[in-house]
């Protein structure tokens, strides 16, 4: 026979109570990534009593939505005094007034988010498809200081001075912005798995155009789509400038790639895959930043995406390393060197063979000239002899196999 105490028996009641609380687990959503904009340091302009308007086009529908909203890197509690989300107007930075609906955070349509933090609402009822627009307007209550953005959003924003108007059609007084505030992810409720893009610009989409969408994970999630199958999302977690090993917090190039990986990757509901491009910027801003303490070795370059995929295994996810794609004769000043393309050719050599990445996405193949391979192809080149230009990205995109989301 078993006996059971007062404390026992309070204990058991207790475990019952929470069980029936918490319903079957069946009954939970399943959550994925479904768009995103990784948070670099504080360096926007400053805000107060200020509404701002962004447009996303998520990857993956789903049933509800909820979004996540970016503390992370601020220096100053951030007052998010009201926020909506709604499909877009027929005019630019409009919205339908019929569909708009509001976040709330915690039952609240209001919330403090502290420095170091994120906010993420509630979820709601929102039946969304893939690759859907969405607007979602956000109202800040008081002083930010300098505001955590994300520098190149390569979508237009508006910003409006005049208190509250998150359920305006039209923002009134608005000025536009190419940077994204405040703003980090939008989720969806749905059955499948979420690809994260880890990179700098090049996966940031510098020179893809904006309000087009044709920054090469953007594409990459329309070839998702087209293929059906289990819902993927695709977040896309570049930061212009980045590099893997070293922040540089008095501009937008950080936090680095090592600092920001659980943030920026394994935060991501659903994530079940992540593709590495990062090490261009650790080989070439030391000397265009005039910071030669900052140089860096092809070996430590490795080290560092050997902890990258260590990380991401370690969470259960694979991890696909791209190549690093040429640039010789960049615009950019003392950028390029020899010694700088002897380290991008031993990096990309090792991701080559196969030492550590559970696959190889070749960016470096499908972009360089075969007759010089150290240099981008004319066709791809945006004009700085480092950047592909939309026509570049989408060669890339389409390069990728879409087996490795399977």
């Amino acid at each position: 026979m078993i006996r059971c105490n007062a404390i026992g028996r309070s204990w058991l009641a207790a475990a019952v109570l929470l069980a029936g609380l918490a319903g079957p687990a069946s009954a939970q959503d399943s959550w994925i990534g479904s768009w995103g904009a990784s948070p670099a340091f504080p360096v926007g302009p400053e805000l107060n009593n200020a509404t701002v308007r962004q447009l996303v086009r998520i990857s993956a529908g789903g049933s509800k939505v909820r979004v996540r909203f970016t503390n992370e890197t601020g220096t100053q509690p951030v007052v998010i005094g009201a926020a909506t989300i709604a499909r877009p107007g027929n005019a630019p930075g409009s919205i339908d007034p019929a569909s708009s609906k509001p976040l709330t955070f915690g039952g609240a349509t209001s919330i403090t988010v502290p420095p170091g933090a994120p906010a993420i609402s509630d979820p709601i009822d929102l039946t969304v498809s893939p690759l859907d627009s969405l607007s979602i307007s956000l109202f800040v209550s008081r002083w930010t200081g300098p505001s955590v953005v994300h520098p190149l959003g390569v979508q237009t924003a508006w910003v409006s001075l005049a208190g509250d108007s998150t359920t305006a059609p039209t923002l009134p007084d608005a000025t536009e912005s190419t940077m994204r505030y405040l703003l980090s992810r939008v989720e969806v409720a749905a059955e499948g798995g979420t690809v994260v893009t880890l990179g700098d610009s090049i996966t940031d989409g510098y020179g893809s155009g904006t309000d087009g969408n044709r920054r090469w994970p953007d594409i990459l999630a329309e070839r998702l789509t087209k293929a059906g199958g289990p819902a993927v999302g695709v977040v896309n977690s570049g930061i212009s400038g980045n590099r893997i090993l070293h922040d540089l917090p008095e501009q937008m190039f950080g936090p680095s790639a090592l600092s920001r990986f659980d943030r920026d990757v394994l935060s991501v509901p659903g994530v079940r895959w992540v593709v590495i491009m990062e090490g261009i910027n650790d080989i070439g801003h030391s000397g265009s930043a005039g910071l030669p303490e900052q140089a860096v070795s092809a070996d430590e370059i490795i080290g560092g995406l050997r902890q990258l995929v260590a990380r991401a295994h370690g969470a259960g996810l694979k991890a696909y390393c791209a190549t690093l794609t040429p640039y010789e004769g960049t615009v950019f000043a003392n950028y390029y060197s020899a010694e700088g393309e002897t380290k991008r050719q031993a990096v990309n050599q090792w991701i080559r063979t196969g030492k550590g990445c559970d696959a190889v996405v070749d960016f470096d193949a499908v972009v360089r000239d075969p007759a010089q391979p150290s240099k981008l192809k004319t066709e791809f080149d945006v004009g700085d002899r480092l950047h592909p230009n939309a026509a570049g990205y989408e060669a890339m995109a389409n390069s990728v196999d879409l087996g490795l989301f399977k």
